[in-house]
């Protein structure tokens, strides 16, 4: 996958699971934090690491979706919502699955801990 096919202004990502993606192009992806927390979380592709390995450790069938901020037409918001001392951006709305430019395979290693793909190592 090519950089330019990502972009690389307003790249945010999602950590999902393979199973829960939308079957078909112009759908819509939801996720229970929507209804409980009324936004979908996400990072940056600098901070995606630290909530992969703490929350999803060893698990797989993980894919990052890489979403085109400019592509969302609900409010992104930058929020500490966990006093973790670091913004990170929260979608408000259902993410239209146009706005997902690819979806990156996001296995963890032997060790079960995350690396970031190849493919997004140029956005750091």
């Amino acid at each position: 996958m090519s950089n330019k096919r990502l972009g690389g202004r307003g790249l945010i990502v999602h950590i999902a699971r393979r199973t829960e993606l939308p079957d078909k192009d112009g759908g819509t992806y939801r996720v229970a934090s929507l209804e409980s927390e009324g936004f979908i979380h996400c990072s940056t592709v600098s901070q995606v690491l630290r909530p992969a390995n703490r929350l999803f450790r060893g698990q797989t069938g993980l894919v990052l979706l890489c979403i085109d901020c400019s592509l969302v037409p609900h409010r992104i918001v930058y929020e500490d919502c966990y006093d973790s001392g670091e913004a990170y951006p929260h979608i408000y709305g259902p993410l239209p699955w146009d706005a997902v430019r690819a979806v990156v395979p996001f296995p963890p290693g032997p060790d079960g801990r995350f690396s970031l793909p190849e493919d997004l190592r140029a956005f750091l």
